[in-house]
């Protein structure tokens, strides 16, 4: 299908073709959270742990004498049900990835490529370049584009002055074209595509 390119000032640049393989799929939500839970999960830190009643230095004398008590034995105050023991089956130090295909995460980078296509919120820049690195003049030109919230996946490597005109910007994230990611591209609002990059997607999924 047929998508208009525009510029950084909203001036018209043309048309580029995005193939329907990539950007014209029916939306499925249950690849989209397998892919979402997966990225989060992988880059979860793991490094939660509580101590084992092994690992926790109380007295092992008897508290109290074994029998006539009414009450039950114990041996150890480093035992889960007291204050200062150890915890019973607590959180360990683990990796909190998990396996998805290759081919569903493929599939599942389409979908939500697909979506913002299918959603209307799509731009295609003709390119990313400025003369200086202003915030101020590029948060004007999203301003006129209309993006509060947009991920913007440039070519191979992002323009110097571009990249770092927006990172002061509230809500605007900016990528390489292999950084793109399913999670990224559905916590932003509007995607923003170069042309460079379209090409490299096109060429990527050939």
């Amino acid at each position: 299908m047929d998508h208009k390119i525009t510029t950084l000032d909203g001036k018209a640049g043309g048309t580029v073709d995005l193939p329907d393989a990539i950007f014209g799929l029916e939306p499925r939500a249950d690849i989209l959270q397998r892919m979402v839970r997966y990225q989060l999960s992988k880059r979860q830190a793991g490094t939660h742990k509580s101590k084992t009643r092994g690992e926790i230095a109380l007295t092992t004398a008897k508290m109290y004498k074994q029998k006539g008590t009414g009450r039950a034995r114990h041996g150890a105050k480093s035992a889960p049900q007291f204050r200062g023991g150890g915890k019973a089956f607590g959180p360990l130090v683990r990796s909190h990835a998990h396996d998805l295909p290759k081919k569903v995460r493929a599939l599942a980078l389409k979908l939500a490529l697909s979506d913002k296509a299918r959603g209307e919120k799509l731009i295609v820049l003709a390119d990313t370049k400025l003369k200086e690195p202003k915030t101020s003049a590029l948060a004007k030109r999203f301003e006129k584009l209309g993006l509060l919230s947009a991920l913007i996946v440039d070519g191979a490597a992002v323009e110097d002055n571009f990249r770092l005109a927006a990172r002061n910007i509230p809500s605007i994230d900016v990528l390489p074209v292999q950084g793109i990611n399913v999670y990224d591209i559905l916590r932003r609002d509007t995607l923003v595509l170069t042309k460079a990059a379209v090409e490299a997607l096109t060429e990527r999924f050939k």
